[in-house]
């Protein structure tokens, strides 16, 4: 079993920042890569950006590219995701999950919600001035 806990949403302004932490503890064995996604009010689950805990390498979706980034503490193993430039269509509560057991990394699987096996309980962004 493993647990993951998001923290460090909030209510930010337009143009601002937020840095999100993803706390992975439990039996992560094998449990490589970690991804975030977030979900807006009646909108579907979007895969948003994932990162390999064996090397690093990292993916994004269109729609953060370029202004955020993800990286991650192996020690502890928590996984940050800091975006930038924030618009109001990042609203969301963004989720971070344990891609299946076994797959160091696979851009491709990124942004599917079928790729991953064990989720957080989110946490709010809401950006608004």
């Amino acid at each position: 079993q493993v647990q993951l806990v998001e923290s460090g949403g909030g209510l930010v302004q337009p143009g601002e920042s937020v840095r999100l932490s993803c706390a992975v503890s439990g039996f992560t064995s094998g449990y490589d890569v970690i991804g975030w996604f977030r979900q807006a009010p009646g909108k579907e689950r979007e895969g948003v950006s994932c990162i390999s805990r064996q090397d690093g390498t990292k993916y994004y979706a269109d729609s953060v590219k370029g202004r955020s980034a993800i990286s991650r503490d192996n020690y502890v193993y928590t996984v940050f995701l800091q975006i930038n430039s924030l618009k109001p269509e990042d609203t969301g509560t963004y989720f971070c999950a344990t891609m299946r057991r076994g797959i160091t990394y696979a851009s491709g699987l990124c942004a599917k919600m079928s790729s991953f096996t064990y989720w957080g309980q989110g946490t709010q962004v809401t950006v608004s001035s």
